[in-house]
Formats: structure tokens, sequence, C-alpha cells
């Protein structure tokens, strides 16, 4: 049985970013895991209105995250519990163990996380990205070697379609506004065609309810964007599905 695991950052990486590669496999057959490395409690919260705390943040994200990946056919749902906002100051070492832990009691073939410009810029992608890569080489180094390691991707036909829809994405760190980084077309080593399960991935989106003041905007695109072609930088390949 094949499996594939996505590490990520927060809660709703996994419909946005993976949720149409996620769907398809699952729809095929293959075991597919989420591993998540914050609760997103300092993410957004409905329209605005009063915040609940912290805690009730993070809890409510995680059920919507169990939720989306119960509509994505997601085998297994893994929460970390480093802090949203601040994972690049987690303990390099402690991820890594920990991430390269659930590899080696999974056994993924194939696993996908963030670039190492983390989209755009976002401090908690990057740091995903650097732990998971890191933790990849961990993991054979005791006993379990993936066939392949992808980044996610976005051309900028896929970027501008998303910008349209929602703002400019952008993360402001130590004073300095990061932008979108496409991926140069020559950089795009797989494209996935999940066309046919653009309707499970809305489904999915929608179930991060706390996120849809922004994310309803994202309807029209559904069957043009959001799902229909996962588009991967191969960072480690050793055998092809």
């Amino acid at each position: 049985m094949l499996k594939l695991m996505c590490v990520l950052a927060h809660p709703d990486d996994e419909s946005l970013g993976t949720g149409g590669t996620l769907a398809k496999y699952a729809a095929e057959g293959v075991e597919t895991y989420v591993l998540t490395a914050t609760r997103g409690e300092r993410g957004r919260f409905g329209d605005g209105g009063e915040r609940p705390c912290a805690d009730v943040v993070g809890a409510t994200r995680e059920a919507e995250l169990r939720a989306a990946a119960k509509e994505l056919g997601v085998r297994e749902v893994t929460m970390l519990g480093y802090p949203d906002g601040a994972l690049d100051d987690v303990d390099p070492a402690t991820a890594q163990t920990a991430i390269a832990g659930h590899l080696r009691r999974v056994g993924p073939d194939v696993v996908v996380t963030f670039g190492p410009e983390g989209a755009y810029g976002h401090p908690d992608h990057i740091a995903i990205s650097q732990f998971t890569t890191a933790a990849v080489v961990r993991a054979a180094d005791s006993g379990h070697r993936v066939s392949k390691l992808y980044h996610i991707a976005w051309s900028a036909a896929t970027w501008a379609a998303y910008q349209s829809a929602l703002k400019k994405l952008t993360s402001t760190v130590d004073g300095a506004e990061r932008e979108v980084v496409p991926s140069p077309e020559w950089g795009i080593t797989t494209r996935i065609d999940t066309s046919a399960v653009s309707s499970t991935v809305w489904r999915a989106v929608q179930c991060h309810r706390t996120q849809m003041s922004i994310y309803k905007n994202l309807e029209g695109l559904r069957r043009s964007t959001i799902g229909r072609c996962g588009a991967c930088r191969s960072s480690i390949a050793r055998s092809a599905w």
C-alpha cells in the first residue's frame, strides 16, 4: 500500500496547499496522512468580532482541520502543537526528531511540504520546510527512506488567480515586506491534474469556517484553480510512482 504524508504549518494548509493531491490519491486508494505543526491559534477567527482566547481559537481550528481532512479522505491527522507564529523559534533538533519519528512510524513513500521560500516568506512555512527536509534525512539514517520529497510550488498564473480572489499575499518580518515569488515554469518538476476532485477540495475549504470571511472569494476559482493542479518541485527523488 502506497503512503503519502503532507507536513504543513497550519490548519487550512492541507486544503489550500495540498487539497487536490490528498483527495486525488486518497480516492485512488493511497493512504494519506497530514502532520500539522501548529493549531493556528493566532490566525483569523470569523468576521472580526470579539475574539476568544488563543486556546479556544486553536481548538476550533484543529476541529476544522480534522473535518476538512475527513472530506479529503485523509487517513490520519497528527498535531505537533508548536506555537503558531513562532515555529521558527522551536528548537530545530527537537522538531526534526519529532517529524522523523512520525516518518518512521508511518513509513510514507512520498512526503510533501512547503518550499524553502515559504510560499510568500511566511516564517512558519519556511520553518516547517526546513524541519521536514532535515527530518527526511534523519529518518533515512535510522531506517526509513522516503522515495520522494516534494516542495509545494505555485506557478505565476496560479498565484495571480489566488491573489485576484483574495488580496496581495505578503508577510512582514522585521519590518520588511516579503512578497510572493512564484516558481519559474522550468523549476516545476511535477504537475497533477486533480480537477476530478475540485468539489471535494471546496468542501474541505468550507470546513474552515473561521477563515471563510476571506476564503469565500475562492468559490469562483474552484473549478479552474482550487484543487485543479498540484505542482511541486522535487527536492529528493529516488523512484517514481
